[in-house]
């Protein structure tokens, strides 16, 4: 299990943060438990099984959502 930091450029509110926890939550290989969407720090924080799912796959669902990551 890896644990991973994304930096998003702008979170304005905290329906945004529970959009993209919500997305997370749907991909396979994401510890659905470990996610964490903060809106004030505009940061998300989760731990993934690498043979399963990229960083960069769990980047681009939450770019496809609208959000640009840093």
């Amino acid at each position: 299990m890896k644990k991973a930091v994304i930096q998003l450029e702008t979170l304005t509110c905290p329906s945004c943060a529970l959009k993209i926890e919500g997305a997370l939550k749907s991909l396979p290989g994401v510890d659905t438990e470990s996610i964490n969407v903060s809106f004030n720090s505009s940061k998300v924080k989760l731990n993934y099984e690498e043979e399963k799912i990229s960083l960069d796959e769990i980047r681009n669902a939450i770019t496809r959502l609208g959000y640009e990551v840093k």
